[in-house]
């Protein structure tokens, strides 16, 4: 991969890995348009490593003080919260440990695939957009059901920000609080499936890809951070829709011309 394919991947990884278009639906395409490139394990780690790193930056008071919370070893709000989010990331870990595989299988820069997953995905963003508002506090049960979400959007064209957040909205949940939540979610599984990664492929030499390497972690830090930030203010005003209508059509033109 040259400085520029990684440039775009970095681009499209932190930008989409937020908004609720679906990360790897649109590296999917983008793999495609470049007539079949493909991703190593390193930039993987790299870009996705990089998106964890602009969450962290964005959320690092409300991560720091659940920390607090949490080594006071008692049954503070912090540690409640604390728990939810661990209990919404066990269906996506039940997943990548059971069926790892054959989700890997459907990476293959099918169009008909990433198209169709995009269309579903235009399906949750428009029910989390015209479903009534409520401001229900997230449950352990609300944060199972978002976390079943969430091991969905492992499928290409899925978005994880969207599917997470339009269930919690059908849910009746905060607005406000299922922004923060969808994203503080994500930062152990990705972690894990970094670490799984590390541990399970042979790594090679990054002294001829160091230079893309280091362009694709920059310009998925940043593209995430202003998509991060975007996206939080994106949820407060309900601008939903208008997600769900890019989806359609890019959905459909990849159905129909790719």
């Amino acid at each position: 991969m040259n400085w520029y394919e990684a440039l775009i991947f970095g681009l499209v990884q932190g930008l989409t890995e937020f908004l609720p278009v679906s990360s790897d639906g649109h590296l999917e395409i983008v793999k495609f348009l470049f007539g079949g490139v493909e991703e190593s394990f390193l930039f993987s780690v790299a870009v996705h490593g990089a998106t964890v790193l602009s969450i962290l930056v964005v959320f690092w008071k409300e991560i720091l003080k659940l920390l607090k919370g949490v080594f006071k070893f008692e049954m503070n709000e912090e540690t409640v919260y604390t728990l939810k989010l661990i209990v919404s990331m066990i269906p996506v870990a039940i997943v990548g440990f059971t069926m790892k595989e054959q989700v890997e299988s459907l990476f293959i820069a099918d169009m008909d695939i990433t198209g169709s997953f995009l269309l579903v995905t235009a399906l949750f963003l428009l029910i989390g957009h015209f479903v009534p508002k409520r401001n229900k506090p997230i449950s352990y049960g609300n944060a199972f059901v978002i976390g079943i979400a969430q091991a969905l959007a492992t499928l290409p064209g899925l978005s994880r920000s969207g599917s997470t957040i339009s269930t919690g909205l059908m849910l009746g949940n905060s607005k406000d609080e299922l922004a923060r939540f969808s994203f503080l979610m994500v930062i152990v599984p990705i972690l894990g499936a970094n670490f799984l990664e590390l541990v399970t492929t042979e790594t090679t030499a990054v002294s001829g890809v160091l230079v893309p390497l280091v362009i694709a972690f920059v310009a998925a830090f940043v593209s995430g951070y202003v998509a991060c930030r975007w996206m939080i203010n994106i949820v407060r005003k309900g601008k939903l829709g208008w997600f769900a209508l890019y989806c359609i059509l890019v959905g459909l033109s990849l159905i129909i011309f790719a």
